[in-house]
């Protein structure tokens, strides 16, 4: 089965909104059995949207819209697709008093103009939208199929799973295509290729390696009859990957850097503080996007001014020798929110988000401390980005250094070079 996707809004095309509807449905199609051809954007423009989908249907098996359902005169969506399919749409009983009652339960009359929402084809029906006020339409005739969904994504991905998925299912008779990605940290893409040689050489299932801000990722692709089928051709080949990669693999498919850093803090009984002021609280944020992270977080301080931090234990001298945006800080600060907070590793992050410069040093100039109970690191880096970038790279950095100190692997070059300058002159001459 061929399939196109169709994203409508002209607030797409003017860059207003980004269009992850098309991306999540792209991701969901190869299980399904189905090839995506062709993926569009197009505005809210009644003749472009009804030429477009004509000409997929000319092309391709199932046309997949999603947007411009909604109850206003720029919605086009149905009045797109009857055209394309040369049909007249009529007001359906049974949809319109869904929507009425939908609008009686929040106490309010149902505006005139909502009743196009409750329109259908003679060749559609009607995918119900629990969701929002919104119902989708599935029309079938002999040209192919034509699917529209809703532009929220709470409401489309809803749609979906529970409507469209499924009838997709029972029509594709092509073989399923399923992935699995393994992601590793803390060794170069390059290194990762030349680990993983003898496996890239696979025919089905095929690997590949991609770089990635979380580190470097290893999709595994397997094409069979079943998803069963697909699922057991990936499964040695992905045994093998983690016994090549060991603990560099943090975490596979849709799991987050956080969420995998998370699961591994809970199984070795460990916990966390932070003390941010360079992300302003995103790493606090980041790690209690996480379900069930209150095992292991214990709270994060967000000191953005030196007074801030000296109150919260940062000695004022180490400030006053070495300045707010240094190594000795970052320590300093890894150390007082571990003990202030009673965790078992503190992170501490300062540095220079732009666009000015600070006291000589670049903007992106970050520098992390991590103090354990068995000694302290320091990483320092400069990320040449904007303010909100240099941020989010912070914070990735930030996982990845707490979760090297969870299992152990922070060096002891980084432990020395976290020292004073005394200590470590003392250490190197011992």
């Amino acid at each position: 089965m061929r399939a196109e996707i169709i994203a409508i809004g002209t607030e797409i095309l003017l860059a207003d909104i980004q269009d992850s509807n098309s991306h999540y449905i792209a991701q969901r199609l190869p299980a399904l059995g189905v090839d995506l051809y062709y993926m569009h954007q197009v505005g809210d423009n009644v003749e472009r949207l009804s030429g477009l989908i004509r000409t997929a249907l000319d092309r391709s098996d199932v046309v997949l819209c999603t947007g411009g359902l909604g109850p206003t005169e720029d919605d086009v969506t149905r009045d797109a697709i009857a055209r394309a399919v040369g049909e007249e749409a009529r007001v359906d009983v049974e949809a319109e008093a869904t929507l009425r009652a939908f609008f009686s339960r929040r106490g309010s009359e149902m505006p005139a103009r909502n009743i196009k929402q409750a329109t259908i084809i003679p060749s559609g029906t009607i995918l119900p939208n629990p969701r929002g006020t919104a119902p989708g339409w599935w029309v079938e005739n002999a040209d192919g199929i034509v699917v529209a969904m809703p532009g929220p994504p709470a409401e489309m991905t809803g749609m979906w799973a529970n409507e469209v998925a499924p009838r997709l299912a029972a029509r594709s008779d092509g073989d399923v295509i399923i992935s699995r990605t393994l992601k590793t940290v803390g060794i170069g893409e390059a290194t990762v290729d030349e680990m993983a040689s003898p496996l890239l050489k696979s025919r089905n299932p095929t690997v590949g390696v991609y770089a990635k801000a979380d580190g470097v990722h290893l999709r595994l692709t397997a094409k069979a009859a079943t998803e069963a089928a697909a699922r057991a051709r990936i499964e040695p080949i992905e045994e093998q990957v983690r016994a090549l990669f060991g603990t560099a693999v943090w975490g596979a498919d849709e799991t987050t850097l956080a969420g995998g850093v998370g699961d591994l803090l809970r199984e070795r009984g460990l916990s966390v503080a932070v003390m941010e002021s360079l992300t302003g609280g995103l790493l606090a944020s980041t790690l209690t996007d996480v379900a069930g992270s209150s095992d292991y977080f214990r709270g994060g301080l967000v000191t953005y001014s030196e007074a801030t931090k000296i109150r919260y234990g940062v000695p004022a001298d180490t400030i006053a020798e070495h300045g707010v945006v240094s190594e000795q800080t970052a320590v300093a600060m890894a150390e007082a929110v571990r003990e202030a907070l009673g965790a078992d590793i503190g992170i501490g992050i300062t540095g220079v988000a732009g666009p000015a410069t600070h006291g000589g040093r670049p903007v992106g100039t970050t520098h992390i401390g991590v103090a354990t109970a068995t000694g302290r690191s320091h990483s320092e880096y400069v990320f040449a980005q904007t303010r909100a970038a240099i941020k989010r790279r912070a914070v990735t950095s930030c996982l990845l250094l707490l979760r090297r100190a969870a299992l152990g692997q922070l060096r002891e070059k980084e432990l020395i070079f976290a020292r004073s300058r005394e200590d470590a002159q003392r250490a190197g001459s011992a």
